[in-house]
């Protein structure tokens, strides 16, 4: 018998079964997976670190949850500034003015929001590509939405 039957041994799922542990609760954690981490899990292959599923950036405010998570890895301070490469193409993310100028030529957040809701789809979403189409209009959903999950998780 089991307190918790724990679905996931990704960031949450591995910290909440090890709090209810510490407590003397029973845990049992189910992971599809060959291994444990969700997508925060590294390989060592050839003397590196390798981020399977992509870098890990962990941030927070509240340092308690800092100091918590502090125990279990060591961190690199590290300011995150990605940028997006569409067709060769660079883009600042997440949004800024940058973008919306190199997309549209635009020099003011009006001009910016402007754009957007030109292009906006009106009506029922019924899926997620409709939602972002509700929500960020063509441009943006075709060139930093679109693909994304087939890069990142291999469907469409």
């Amino acid at each position: 018998m089991f307190d918790f039957v724990i679905v996931g041994s990704g960031l949450f799922g591995a910290c909440f079964a090890h709090q209810m542990s510490k407590a003397g609760k029973k845990c049992l954690v189910v992971e599809k997976r060959k291994h444990i981490g969700g997508n925060c899990y590294t390989k060592r292959q050839n003397g590196i670190t390798v981020h399977i599923y992509g870098a890990h950036i962990f941030h927070s405010s509240n340092q308690r949850v800092i100091e918590f998570i502090s125990k279990f890895a060591k961190f690199n301070h590290f300011i995150n500034s990605p940028l997006a490469n569409y067709k060769g193409e660079l883009y600042n993310l997440p949004f800024n003015m940058n973008t919306f100028y190199k997309l549209w030529g635009t020099r003011s957040p009006k001009e910016a929001k402007a754009k957007i809701e030109s292009q906006r789809k009106r009506g029922e979403a019924r899926n997620l590509e409709e939602q972002a189409l509700c929500l960020v209009g063509k441009d943006i959903y075709e060139k930093f939405i679109k693909d994304y999950t087939q890069k990142q998780w291999n469907k469409p």
